[in-house]
């Protein structure tokens, strides 16, 4: 582990030029961290799901930010084609992408769900709505002097297991390991990322114990931890911001520095050693590719086409 130090929002550098989207961006982590790329000066694409929620959290970032530029767009990750119109209007408006946030996530839902396409629906939110999300924007990246995309994870993503011939859970569902397994999924695609498009930063990173909406279906044991050692979802931004506007290389991890990462000024981790696995990872980006019909380019020059 490499201490970065008492870093917070106050030291983020001017951001003015840049456009970022941070996805769920209308509560919790994802609020904080778009208000303050906008109050660093991006230009911020709050990217979420519900289009009153995400109005009124708009409303709020402007009043507190009121130099600031921030836009509503409605995406819901779930459904592909939702993530296909949004990427198409973006697209369309010519503008380089120079920072995308994939936030945006559900959490421990009690009994087996799916999706409008016919994805279990944490792995479908989680992993599959931000893979075509990335896919899709490449060429809005791709006009970027510096391109970065940042993957949220979770610590939960230690105690996930990759299986690849039951990504949907078909066989056996549980809300917190079905969860666990989307995010060690987030990790597996950040470091494949990285290594299929080596012209844009791909980086990660996860809240610690933050206090959100994430937590509404959790347990005791979760209920416990979370009383003693939770922080603020402001708190919980800081390793998504630090990620998204420091000095990073690809295939770094950020969380809290303080308490087994739960809480604190961001810091440097290693990533669980199954996220490390890039015969998995390669494998898993290959089925995500079938399952969203979004084929990402192969080397360097090469368009994403869907």
């Amino acid at each position: 582990m490499e201490t970065i130090g008492d870093w917070d929002e106050k030291r983020i550098g001017d951001l003015r030029g840049k456009v970022a989207i941070v996805t769920g961006a209308n509560s919790g982590i994802g609020f904080h961290t778009a208000l303050e790329l906008g109050r660093a000066g991006a230009t911020v694409v709050v990217a979420c799901r519900d289009e009153r929620r995400g109005r009124e959290a708009l409303r709020t970032m402007q009043e507190q930010a009121p130099e600031a530029t921030f836009r509503f767009e409605k995406l819901d990750l779930a459904d592909l084609a939702s993530v296909r119109a949004f990427a198409a209007r973006f697209l369309a408006g010519g503008e380089a992408l120079d920072v995308l946030v994939n936030n945006a996530g559900v959490m421990a839902i009690p009994k087996r769900e799916l999706t409008g396409d016919g994805f279990e629906r944490q792995f479908g939110t989680n992993v599959l709505g931000h893979f075509a999300l990335t896919g899709l924007l490449l060429s809005a990246l791709r006009r970027s002097a510096s391109p970065r995309v940042v993957t949220l994870s979770s610590g939960m993503a230690a105690v996930g297991r990759i299986h690849l011939d039951d990504l949907q859970s078909q066989r056996c569902y549980s809300p917190s390991l079905t969860y666990a397994r989307s995010k060690l999924a987030n990790l597996l695609f950040m470091a494949e990322l990285g290594r299929r498009a080596p012209w844009l930063t791909s980086v990660s990173a996860h809240p610690g114990a933050t206090h959100s909406g994430l937590q509404r279906y959790a347990g005791l044991g979760t209920r416990i931890i979370m009383s003693f050692l939770g922080q603020d979802a402001a708190a919980g931004a800081l390793p998504s911001l630090y990620a998204a506007t420091e000095e990073v290389t690809t295939g770094e991890y950020f969380a809290p520095g303080r308490m087994l990462h739960l809480n604190g000024s961001p810091t440097r981790v290693r990533p669980p050693r199954r996220a490390e696995d890039a015969e998995t990872a390669r494998a898993l980006w290959e089925a995500s590719e079938k399952l969203t019909g979004v084929h990402f380019p192969v080397g360097a020059g090469a368009e994403v086409g869907a």
